[in-house]
């Protein structure tokens, strides 16, 4: 264990040390690197909308069962199930678009 906890920390300082040789001498390119992090950051944003995109699939298709299956269970109350089962599929909707929005706006 001690020997694990001095190759660790070894290498955490060789680490900390090469840092200044990675430095760029002179004027730097600064275009090139915003615009691959621009590239980097919109990858990451359209993986993050398609991972809402499918999460809210999943929640309106939770909502969508369990209000046919409250319909069934109570033919009486069907209407405010339907009523209570709209909303809660626009709330979720709302939140894909706001997603899809932050994307866009990110893009640019």
């Amino acid at each position: 264990m001690k020997k694990m906890k001095f190759v660790f920390y070894s290498i955490a300082a060789l680490a900390l040390l090469a840092i200044p040789a990675l430095a760029q001498a002179g004027a730097a390119d600064n275009e090139s690197t915003v615009s691959a992090y621009k590239a980097i950051g919109t990858g990451l944003g359209v993986l993050g909308f398609g991972l809402a995109a499918g999460l809210a699939g999943i929640g309106q298709g939770l909502v969508g069962s369990r209000g046919a299956e409250g319909a069934a269970r109570n033919p009486g109350a069907a209407g405010t199930v339907q009523t209570l089962m709209i909303i809660a599929l626009a709330l979720i909707e709302s939140l894909v678009l706001f997603a899809l929005l932050i994307v866009f706006l990110k893009i640019n």
